[in-house]
């Protein structure tokens, strides 16, 4: 069965930072993008980074690019999104995601409104405050 689990949020001050972690279980994360998304109180949900399959290209938002660097494990189970420099606006709930690719998904990933993420874990809450 298929399973994402996030873990490492919590309460940090405005310019610290935090690393969130992605467990991956039941499949195999080369055939898949794995992406983080985050959605404030009253907000729509938003990408803001994604890693692609085999390559395991990374890619990130204009929003949190500098700030936040995505990453998989040498072993290819776990992604992480490290989130550096944070700010109040990134206060929300951050969930991981997957979307099958297939072999064709090895270099390029997105984290679009038009891309179908299947699979999701249960989100960590980020909290920037002083």
């Amino acid at each position: 069965q298929l399973q994402l689990v996030e873990s490492g949020g919590g309460l940090v001050q405005p310019g610290g930072s935090l690393r969130l972690s992605c467990a991956a279980s039941g499949f195999t994360l080369d055939y898949y993008s794995i992406g983080w998304f985050r959605q404030a109180p009253g907000k729509e949900r938003e990408g803001v980074a994604c890693i692609s399959g085999s390559e395991r290209r990374p890619y990130s938002v204009d929003s949190v690019k500098g700030r936040f660097t995505v990453s998989r494990d040498i072993y290819g189970n776990t992604v992480d999104l490290q989130m550096n420099s944070l700010k109040p606006e990134d206060t929300a709930v951050y969930y991981c995601a997957a979307h099958y690719v297939g072999v064709y998904g090895a270099f390029k990933c997105d984290v679009g409104p038009k891309v179908n993420y299947e699979y999701w874990g249960q989100g960590t809450q980020v909290t920037v405050s002083p």
